[in-house]
């Protein structure tokens, strides 16, 4: 028999649903939501990064609690209650609006429990129970004298994602004050590059989970273009990394576009990347701008600078500068750089201004990266290595990983993994004058 439960009622489930895979699905029309479960101990808080399952991030660890499909219903889970760790208290069920739109604009949703017997229970709401909130607390599963309890909790936030992320006690930075968006971003990707909705998603994930969601920062791409790329340019792998930034692009500005420069021998400011010409702009841009000889960083770094802070003309620093954006600059290369000196300059130099060097290397080595872990395997870019580590900056400026192929990492570890020290950046920035 199916229970249909009201907002703060609780159920008991009995030991034989209990104990086999239990899903929950919900159909929630008007509004398209993103559902999260998140493991938290007796405190409330997450357990760890591991626990927040997503679509980005579709099982928890022991297998306890997965993404799955449902029908006609949105993305749900199943839950394996059996292997959920005792240090895990509580499973809360969520559901966020990524976009425009509010909990108001629900029709009359639902979000049922069931397993291969049928519904176990059902918990019915509506947008007249909302107002603006972005995110919901729908559900959760509890432990309690040794007995699985479901909670209908029906808790409206405020925010989006990055409220349930705080709320849950990720380690989530504090960050400047929303900026208004002039340009409705999200309906012009669906409209210009709906393929590219997926991977905005991931990026606005990684970015809520780093405090970042109503951040603002330039993107810019820069790429080798030197002779040993050709491998990765051929096979697309290079296109693909290039959608990947833009997505974050998206999500950092309202303007759509990523500003990229290519280096070899030389450097080259091909147009921006942007929602009208992404398809096949790697493949444009190499075609215009050939594979070179020599790999030069500086002279790029020199560039870039240039561009974004053109009062320096790319030269020396000695105070900070003040700038309404920081600039985010992903910077790839597969080889070591001919001008390691003018590279060493520039970086010092740059640490007074308001811009962010994510050098990633494409090779065998692999570094962990946590500045706090001082053992990482042997690497192909010992010069990066130290470039992470230079003194004589004002701040640290720059990060380092590197990978074996571009599509090492997923979407969601890869945007995570884009921001593991660029919180900690902005942070040092507004201390030092140099971000409004």
């Amino acid at each position: 028999m199916t229970m249909d439960l009201v907002k703060g009622q609780r159920l008991a489930l009995a030991p034989d649903v209990a104990n086999l895979p239990l899903s929950v699905a919900i159909s929630a029309p008007g509004v398209a939501l993103d559902l999260v479960s998140f493991g938290v101990d007796d405190a409330g808080k997450l357990a760890n990064d591991a626990w927040m399952v997503f679509f980005n991030q579709p099982e928890s660890p022991v297998g306890g609690v997965k993404v799955a499909s449902h029908g006609q219903d949105a993305p749900g889970f199943v839950f394996d209650l059996a292997r959920v760790p005792l240090d895990i208290a509580r499973v809360v069920i969520t559901a966020s609006i990524d976009g425009p739109g509010a909990m108001a604009q629900l029709q009359d949703s639902c979000l049922r429990l069931f397993n291969a017997s049928g519904d176990v229970a059902r918990f019915a709401f509506t947008g007249k129970d909302f107002a603006t909130e972005k995110s919901l607390m729908l559900g959760e599963l509890y432990r309690r004298d040794g007995t699985w309890r479901f909670l209908a909790n029906g808790q409206g936030f405020g925010g989006g994602l990055d409220a349930l992320v705080r709320h849950f006690g990720a380690d989530v930075a504090q960050d400047a004050a929303p900026v208004t968006v002039k340009v409705d971003l999200d309906k012009r990707i669906a409209k210009e590059a709906p393929q590219l909705v997926s991977l905005v998603k991931s990026a606005g994930v990684s970015l809520a989970k780093a405090g970042l969601a109503a951040h603002r920062a330039q993107v810019c791409l820069v790429l080798d273009i030197s002779a040993s790329m050709s491998k990765l340019y051929r096979s697309g792998q290079v296109q693909a990394f290039s959608e990947r930034i833009l997505a974050l692009g998206c999500k950092f500005d309202d303007d759509g576009q990523v500003d990229v420069f290519l280096f070899g021998r030389s450097v080259h400011q091909p147009p921006p990347m942007d929602l009208s010409n992404w398809a096949n702009y790697v493949g444009q841009i190499i075609e215009r701008h050939p594979l070179e000889g020599d790999t030069r960083y500086g002279a790029a770094m020199e560039a870039v600078r240039k561009h974004y802070f053109p009062d320096a003309g790319g030269g020396a620093r000695s105070a900070p500068v003040k700038a309404a954006l920081p600039v985010y600059v992903m910077f790839v290369t597969d080889g070591g750089t001919s001008d390691k000196p003018l590279t060493e300059r520039q970086l010092r130099w740059a640490s007074h201004e308001p811009i962010f060097w994510q050098f990633m290397g494409i090779g065998k080595g692999r570094k962990s990266r946590s500045k706090k872990l001082a053992a990482f395997a042997q690497s192909d870019f010992p010069f990066l290595e130290n470039l992470d580590e230079l003194d004589g900056r004002l701040v640290d400026n720059a990060n380092y990983f590197s990978v074996a192929t571009p599509d090492e990492h997923p979407d969601g570890a890869l945007f995570d993994l884009l921001m593991s020290e660029y919180p900690g950046w902005v942070k040092l920035a507004r201390e030092q004058g140099m971000l409004d």
